[in-house]
């Protein structure tokens, strides 16, 4: 992938300066004294591109432009041409920064003008495979139905104010003047759990199986202690 950067720049430099040489190794005495080097210098982090669900993989690939002619002004009008073309590129992004002198000696080569040249590089990423639904999606209603009853102690003295609980549903009401209650829309009763009566300190529990057996509206006598 970076191999078809410098094959970009190269070809960006025909465009703008004609048919120059073009180095991409270190900066030396043949590319100073004519043509345009392009010493990849190092590589740095770039921001990934937004959008998709996975977004490329991005780095950032730095030169060191300079330039070279039989002449320091032609070798300076060729540099100046490059760089202002170099700010018209959507994604090229121009360092006019001086390169470091202790890069000059490591280069083993005199300072000479130029400029920082850094270009993104991307490596795209494979999309997962999202599988088509070949068949409808059948969906199922569970029917909702009402369930009422009448909590009664001793005698069918209806018992009014009693708590009746369907924990499972997390639902929970309370018996009327009449001892009555109602749940206005419930699961089958197969499908209910346990249901649940408190009143007066007494506790009565009655499974999915009882309740079944019953018809409505379900009468449910709670044995009380004799005051």
């Amino acid at each position: 992938m970076i191999d078809e950067v410098d094959q970009r720049l190269k070809a960006w430099v025909g465009r703008i300066a004609g048919d120059v040489p073009v180095f991409l190794g270190v900066p030396d005495r043949e590319s100073l004294e004519r043509g345009v080097c392009l010493y990849l210098l190092e590589l740095g982090p770039a921001p990934p591109p937004r959008g998709g669900t996975r977004a490329p993989l991005q780095i950032s690939v730095c030169y060191l432009v300079t330039t070279g002619a039989d002449s320091p002004e032609r070798a300076h009008r060729l540099l100046g041409e490059l760089v202002f073309a170099a700010m018209e590129e959507a994604d090229f992004e121009v360092d006019l920064t001086p390169v470091p002198t202790t890069v000059w000696a490591g280069l083993r080569t005199p300072p000479r003008p130029g400029f920082r040249l850094r270009v993104p590089v991307r490596r795209e990423r494979p999309q997962p495979v999202v599988h088509r639904v070949r068949f409808p999606i059948v969906t199922q209603s569970i029917p909702a139905e009402a369930l009422l009853g009448c909590v009664v102690g001793p005698g069918d003295i209806p018992i009014p104010g009693a708590l009746v609980e369907l924990p499972a549903l997390k639902l929970t009401t309370r018996t009327d003047a009449r001892g009555c209650f109602r749940f206005p829309r419930v699961p089958p009763v197969a499908t209910l759990g346990r249901l649940e009566v408190r009143a007066k300190g007494e506790l009565l529990a009655l499974g999915p199986e009882a309740l079944a057996a019953q018809p409505q509206p379900l009468l449910i006598r709670l044995p009380l202690k004799e005051e």
